[in-house]
């Protein structure tokens, strides 16, 4: 099983213990990644601004992948809701696939349409599955509670992105629990990070990241888990500085998926990049079981 790996421009940039303890844990199960170096900016930045500039962007590394004959193995929630948006619509829209394929051509590319994108937790629920990630497992989590958190794009709408049910899913929640860890039952679990709003309003940014930071440690979470570098960075950058300004005593360490898995898998923590969070997590392996 190969996919075409798009890591987008956050990850490599901000969050490379995303990259590399995705690396890890997909190595464990034998999935390889062809890296394409082609690939650009997804086009999400500028979606308000530019739209058509953005569904390019999108098409070009979409249609790079069909060039390749693979699919697309995304790891950025933004950039895997960007990627479906332009391939729903540059399917349901002629004359907008039109239009970019003219200037695709300049390139000697077309975009034909017959690749599927899929986020890395898809790929380990749907094509790895829960039960080959079980039998893999030597260290399963005990008595570690965590709060899944979504995030927006993967999940809406859920027509275009086909992730999970946008209302109540429970992709992630299973995924954690093959961990060992439990998975908690949380009011605000589905609520926005904040991270759209940070560098517009930063007020407000804080005060969503604050509600849901506090909701989930009332509701019994020891950690946030996480499959986003928005929400990663929202949730450990933004946090650290919400505390510092703030105060008290709700400061909830983020875990991206791939950590907490490749922990479980007994993948050994440097490789998973623990050390690079900014709230310190490496007290979590204090919950594996020996």
């Amino acid at each position: 099983m190969k996919f075409a790996f798009f890591l987008g421009c956050t990850i490599p940039a901000r969050l490379q213990q995303y990259e590399s303890s995705s690396r890890a844990v997909l190595e464990t199960f034998g999935i390889g990644l062809q890296e394409i170096k082609e690939f650009n900016c997804c086009g999400y930045p500028i979606r308000n601004t530019d739209y058509r500039a953005a569904i390019l962007s999108s098409a070009r590394n979409l249609a790079l992948a069909e060039k390749q004959n693979l699919n697309m193995l995304v790891l950025c929630k933004c950039g895997f809701g960007m990627l479906k948006h332009a391939y729903y619509h540059l399917k349901e829209n002629p004359a907008l696939r039109s239009e970019i394929n003219a200037l695709l051509a300049r390139e000697g590319m077309r975009f034909e349409g017959d690749i599927e994108i899929k986020h890395l937790l898809s790929v380990l629920y749907h094509d790895v599955g829960i039960e080959a990630i079980k039998e893999k497992v030597t260290r399963p989590f005990q008595e570690l509670k965590i709060a899944t958190h979504y995030g927006c794009h993967a999940l809406r709408p859920s027509e275009v992105t086909q992730f999970d049910d946008p209302v109540n899913p429970t992709l992630f929640d299973t995924l954690v629990e093959a961990t060992g860890a439990e998975s908690i039952d949380w009011q605000a679990r589905l609520d926005c990070c904040g991270a759209p709003l940070f560098g517009v309003n930063d007020d407000l940014s804080m005060d969503l990241t604050e509600k849901k930071v506090i909701n989930a440690r009332k509701s019994g979470a020891a950690y946030l888990c996480v499959g986003c570098p928005y929400c990663h960075i929202q949730f450990d950058t933004v946090q650290r500085m919400l505390h510092r300004e703030r105060g008290g005593n709700h400061l909830l360490p983020p875990i991206l998926y791939p950590q907490l898995l490749g922990l479980s898998l007994g993948i050994d923590s440097r490789a998973l990049g623990l050390e690079m969070n900014h709230i310190e997590i490496t007290s979590v392996e204090k919950f594996l079981s020996e």
